[in-house]
């Protein structure tokens, strides 16, 4: 290859592009919005089980922050942007159960499953969706909703019977 010629900057099917983009850009808003709405819950959590609740929330958080990492990641690996900015999430994010102050750890464990089963139910459309697009996507949504399956379960442990 020649000084003069330009490497593309991905070797991806743009229709390929547009579909991992299309079932993946929600997990992305998903998790972010997960992000700082678990950080939320984190601060203002009172009551039985705090500690437990209060140290697995930041956990979650972590992992949700490096799960929307990953998928955006992919996106761009294929040439495509994404818009994660606030606005975005604030909008992906709006429907939260999760408190604006202090609640009881029950009623906030409750509120971040719900924020968890949309984001899960995000990534069971993205796996189905990309099932006949783009195998590697396909796989990283399937191992992004093991790892929040196992971190939702963990929460309702300490408010299950």
């Amino acid at each position: 290859m020649s000084k003069n010629q330009t490497i593309s900057t991905t070797a991806a099917d743009p229709t390929v592009a547009a579909g991992a983009s299309q079932f993946l850009s929600p997990v992305v808003l998903g998790l972010q919005a997960l992000t700082v709405n678990g950080k939320q819950a984190h601060w203002h959590v009172r009551g039985a089980n705090f500690i437990g609740v209060h140290e697995f929330l930041d956990t979650l958080v972590e992992h949700a922050g490096a799960w929307a990492d990953e998928a955006a990641e992919r996106i761009v690996a294929l040439g495509l942007p994404i818009d994660a900015r606030l606005e975005a999430v604030a909008q992906k994010g709006a429907g939260t159960a999760v408190s604006a102050g202090f609640a009881q750890s029950g009623d906030v464990i409750r509120a971040v499953v719900a924020d968890i089963d949309k984001v899960i139910a995000d990534l069971q459309a993205a796996i189905d969706g990309l099932d006949e697009i783009d195998l590697t996507s396909q796989d990283i949504a399937i191992g992004i909703k093991a790892g929040l399956e196992k971190d939702r379960w963990f929460l309702v442990a300490h408010i299950a019977e």
